[in-house]
């Protein structure tokens, strides 16, 4: 990468105010929504005749218009035809040859605006992707970011930065940051990301997983890692952004238990992975995701988001590959990966967010937690990283007390939880009470009056045991009984942050 030129494509960029808030201003939210989906047409019709410069980059660089020498120059006064050229972005026809566009995020250091450089998509090349390609800001990286606690730290490892887009987050929350991913591509395309944002903190590196960073330990990883679950067969196309070389789940295992040997005592690991379930194994997905991280331990908290069938599975990355249902193409993959699936007795794969930290204190209880939570997250525009922090040290501060220390305490209520209460017409009290949670994984917890009566009288003043005992008083049942009902209950509400230490 030539930096004067990358410094030359900056200043053009931020001169026109290339930014996703003057693009939608543009277009409109109805374009806005079709480009997501992949359809430029909307976008590429509202901004055609326009000459705003914004409009100019977006129909050169996102939209994928070819332009002459005259209207790049337009476009890049700075940096020129001759200079766009000389720096890869578009060809002796006009044509851009990389995606340039913005990206915008939100977290507790406030709101940003990036440049991100990634390969051409499926609609720009109006075809297949090819092996080599590298991904731009997606639906699976915006979610990774929104995992990423924003706690200042001293190292961070992104592995497999791809177009650097994590990289750049974690780079507002670390001292060094460093980089790695096994495509020279990759790399080329994340130091031009890096460059347009003026982010000078990041090194970067070339390898296999950890190769790279050999014996060094961070803070904090991050990673959403190549897990698909590819058939290595003749036929079936490798891509390098998505495919690790290992066979069913192993490359999340390997992730998995490698992250023990690089990071620091107290650190932590933030992932997304994929994982199989095998007819021929005892338990499930998770139980196998649980083995690995207690052989390696680690403690962790797993959620898995979703649960597909091999043949949706196989649908969706052979699909995001730009291989459309219903070809010759497309059998032919399906096929491979149907029966790549059925050599392993796959019946389904999960798909989800994996914590894991590096303990602190060898004689410390650990957590090692595994759940299914189907439902939405809420739309907090900061994720949920600091959230997932917050319930470690929960986890720290009450998982060693025993029963009469727990009821020792004076706990508080998250300002984010309510209480929904349904009756049947007539009735004098509720048939179902439930407990929603506003931030975190938007749980709902089904209570009874004892556990609804507990969490309303948590403001801090009395202990737990003593409002268990009114609480025995007031519903006439034996309070050694109904301590032991509510015990379990709050350290559950403590762990996942609706109860609060006082």
């Amino acid at each position: 990468m030539d930096a004067a030129l990358a410094d030359r494509l900056r200043a053009d960029l931020l001169a026109a105010r290339y930014t996703v808030d003057r693009l939608r201003q543009l277009w409109g939210d109805e374009a806005d929504a079709a480009l997501a989906r992949g359809d430029r047409v909307p976008a590429l019709r509202a901004v055609r005749d326009a000459h705003d410069p914004a409009a100019l980059l977006a129909r050169l660089l996102l939209l994928g218009e070819p332009a002459d020498d005259t209207a790049i120059a337009r476009a890049l006064p700075t940096l020129g035809a001759e200079g766009a050229r000389a720096l890869g972005l578009v060809d002796a026809a006009g044509r851009a040859t990389l995606d340039v566009r913005p990206s915008a995020a939100i977290d507790a250091s406030g709101p940003v605006d990036w440049l991100i450089v990634s390969d051409l998509g499926e609609a720009q090349i109006g075809g297949p992707l090819p092996p080599e390609h590298v991904l731009g800001v997606g639906g699976a990286s915006i979610t990774l970011r929104g995992l990423i606690p924003t706690s200042p730290v001293e190292r961070v490892l992104d592995l497999g930065t791809g177009c650097g887009i994590q990289a750049l987050h974690a780079a507002r929350h670390a001292r060094a940051v460093v980089a790695t991913d096994i495509s020279a591509r990759a790399l080329e395309l994340a130091a031009l990301t890096l460059a347009l944002n003026g982010v000078t903190s990041v090194e970067l590196r070339q390898g296999d997983l950890f190769a790279p960073v050999a014996g060094e330990r961070f803070d904090r990883i991050v990673s959403n890692p190549p897990f698909v679950i590819t058939p290595r067969v003749d036929g079936v196309p490798v891509y390098e952004y998505r495919d690790g070389g290992r066979v069913g789940d192993a490359l999340v295992e390997q992730v998995i238990r490698g992250a023990a040997e690089h990071l620091v005592p107290g650190g932590t690991a933030h992932l997304l992975a994929n994982w199989e379930y095998r007819s021929t194994m005892a338990g499930d997905g998770l139980a196998r995701v649980r083995r690995w991280v207690e052989e390696a331990g680690l403690e962790a908290w797993v959620v898995e988001r979703e649960r597909q069938t091999p043949a949706a599975y196989a649908a969706t990355w052979i699909r995001d590959g730009g291989t459309r249902v219903g070809t010759p193409a497309y059998e032919a993959l399906a096929e491979a990966w149907l029966d790549d699936f059925a050599a392993r007795g796959v019946h389904a794969v999960g798909f989800g967010y994996v914590l894991l930290r590096r303990p602190a204190d060898d004689r410390a209880p650990r957590l090692v937690r595994t759940e299914v939570l189907g439902s939405p997250l809420p739309s907090a525009p900061t994720g949920i990283g600091d959230h997932l922090l917050a319930c470690l040290a929960a986890h720290d501060r009450v998982a060693a007390l025993d029963d009469s220390q727990l009821g020792a305490l004076r706990l508080t209520v998250a300002p984010d939880v309510t209480e929904e209460r349904h009756y049947w017409p007539g009735d004098d009290g509720p048939t179902v009470i439930r407990l929603r949670q506003g931030g975190g994984f938007a749980r709902t917890i089904e209570a009874d009056a004892a556990l609804a009566g507990l969490v309303g009288a948590c403001d801090g003043e009395l202990t737990i045991a003593a409002i268990a005992s009114a609480l025995a008083d007031l519903l006439e049942v034996d309070e050694g009984a109904l301590r032991a009902q509510l015990l379990p209950q709050v350290r559950e509400l403590v762990l996942c942050g609706m109860l609060r230490v006082a």
